[in-house]
C-alpha cells in the first residue's frame, strides 16, 4: 500500500494541476473574445467623448445612462449629451485607455481602466490621469454602456 500511496498521489497532483490549468486556459479563451469588444466599447466611448461626438456617444450609451462625473455630479444621458454638443467643443488633450480590468457577468460587464491625458506639447505638456468604472450590458446582440463614474488620480508627491 505505501508503494501505491508513493507513486499515486504525485500522479493525481499533477493530472489536478493539468485539469485546472486546462479550465483555466478555456476560462480565459472565452472571457478574453467578451472583453476585446468591451475594452473597444470604451475606447469608442472615451475617444467620442475626447472629441465631443454627440452621434458615437448615443451610439455606445443606452437610454438609461447614467454617470458621475470626477466632482461627483451624477448625470443623465441628456446632460452627458449636452456637455458634448458641438457649441461646446474645445482643444481636446491626448488620450490613452490602459490598464482595463473587464468581469462579465452574464449579460452585464464591468470594466475598469485607466484614462491618461496629456495636454500641451513638449516642455508646456501636461498630464493627468482618472480611473473610470463603466457597466455594460448585452442586449440584442450588442453591448452598451449603461453607466460611468470618474474618479481622479492624484499625481504623485516628488
Amino acid at each position: 500500500m505505501q508503494d501505491f500511496l508513493k507513486y499515486a498521489r504525485p500522479r493525481h497532483a499533477v493530472q489536478g494541476v493539468l485539469l485546472s490549468l486546462m479550465c483555466a486556459l478555456n476560462g480565459a479563451t472565452a472571457a478574453d473574445n467578451g472583453s476585446a469588444a468591451l475594452v473597444e466599447l470604451v475606447q469608442r466611448h472615451a475617444e467620442a467623448q475626447r472629441d465631443f461626438d454627440q452621434a458615437a456617444l448615443k451610439a455606445v450609451t443606452a437610454e438609461n445612462y447614467v454617470e458621475v462625473s470626477p466632482a461627483g455630479e451624477v448625470d443623465s444621458r441628456e446632460k452627458m449629451l449636452s456637455f458634448y454638443a458641438p457649441d461646446q467643443k474645445r482643444a481636446s488633450p491626448q488620450l490613452t485607455v490602459t490598464e482595463p480590468m473587464v468581469r462579465v457577468l452574464g449579460d452585464t460587464a464591468v470594466v475598469l481602466a485607466k484614462l491618461n491625458y496629456t495636454m500641451g506639447a513638449e516642455a508646456q505638456a501636461r498630464s493627468f490621469a482618472m480611473r473610470a468604472s463603466y457597466v455594460a450590458q448585452l442586449k440584442d446582440g450588442k453591448w452598451k454602456l449603461v453607466s460611468a463614474q470618474y474618479t481622479g488620480i492624484r499625481p504623485p508627491k516628488n
